[in-house]
This record gives structure tokens, sequence and C-alpha cells, in this order.
């Protein structure tokens, strides 16, 4: 009985925190979700991480970091450790993600970085399309936002480009429109 109050008391305190769960797709175009569950301890090594930024720039080099862990550990629970940057280095292979289902899944996990306010320089915002001879939608990526006053600089955050667990691809949007990134 003492042992069941303690831990209603440290639940109320807030000492105990629990896990997030967050679904993450793969397959190609979102067609099979898995839901991943990070811990409260993997949560708190991203925000040790994050709370090191300086500045947003800081910020944006840590958060490719921050995406490419909860990849990785979202490999540990599901397929996706097999996914290989680009769209062709994993043809056929489970757990292969394209960028519709990366730009859905890594917004999910800013959402859930931005909900735990663990992003000090940044908002989040819609993934974002760049089309192919200004007709077609190519790729897709997330998006982030500086918060400054006027305009703010918009950014992707973009982790189709690089194979599962490594830092995601951080660019200028308007470069990204215009077909920056990584050659995959």
């Amino acid at each position: 009985m003492r042992r069941w109050l303690l831990a209603l008391l440290l639940v109320l305190a807030g000492a105990v925190a629990a896990d997030e769960q967050v679904p993450i797709c793969y397959g190609y175009g979102c067609l099979v979700q898995a839901d991943i569950r990070y811990t409260e301890r993997q949560l708190g090594d991203v925000e040790r991480l994050l709370s090191a930024a300086l500045d947003a720039a800081d910020e944006r080099k840590l958060l490719a970091q921050a995406v490419g862990r909860l990849y990785a550990l979202a490999g540990e629970q599901s397929a996706i450790h097999n996914d290989r940057g680009g769209n062709f280095a994993d043809a056929g292979i489970p757990g292969k993600m394209d960028c519709i289902d990366h730009s859905t899944s890594t917004t999910r996990l800013l959402h859930l970085l931005e909900s735990r306010g663990y992003l000090r320089w940044h908002r989040v915002l819609e993934a974002d399309v760049r089309y192919w001879a200004h007709l077609f939608p190519a790729h897709y990526s997330a998006v982030i936002e500086e918060k400054t006053e006027g305009e703010a600089p918009r950014f992707v955050v973009d982790s189709w480009f690089v194979d599962n667990g490594q830092p995601a691809v951080i660019l200028p949007l308007a470069d990204w429109k215009k077909g920056a990134g990584p050659d995959v």
C-alpha cells in the first residue's frame, strides 16, 4: 500500500513523465505506419543535445543530429532500419521510405520536440513540396521557421537524403525549392 501511495505522489508531483508514441511512416506514400515509443530517458538525451544550442543556427545543426537519433531509435523498433538515402539504394527492401514517408514522419517528430519545449529558436510548419519543371510535385520535406521578428527564414529538415539514423539535411527552404541537397 505504501509503494502505491509513493508512486501516486511522484506522478502528481510530475517526477514521473510518460513515454511518447509517434507513428512513423514507411513503405512509400505512408503505406505502413509503425507506432514508435520513445522513452523519457531517450527524449531527455535529445533535450540535453538541443539545450546546448547557442543560437538558431546552432539549434539547426543540433536538430539535424536529434532527428537522426530519433530515426535510429525508430529503426530499433521497426523495419525502417533498412532505409537508405533517396529512393534507389533500398529498392525492394522492407522499411524503405520515400519523401512522403520522411516529410510526414519528420514533421511528427518535430512537433513532438516542439510540444515538449525543446525548440527554442524555431517553430514547426507544415511539410512543403518542390516541383519538377514547375508542374509536377517531385519532392516533399518537413519545414521549420526561425522565431524572429518580421519575415522569418524557413528551412527544410530533410531526412530522405540520408540513411536511417544519420543527421538530417537542413537547408534554406528557398535553396531546397531550387533543387539544393545531396545527389541521391
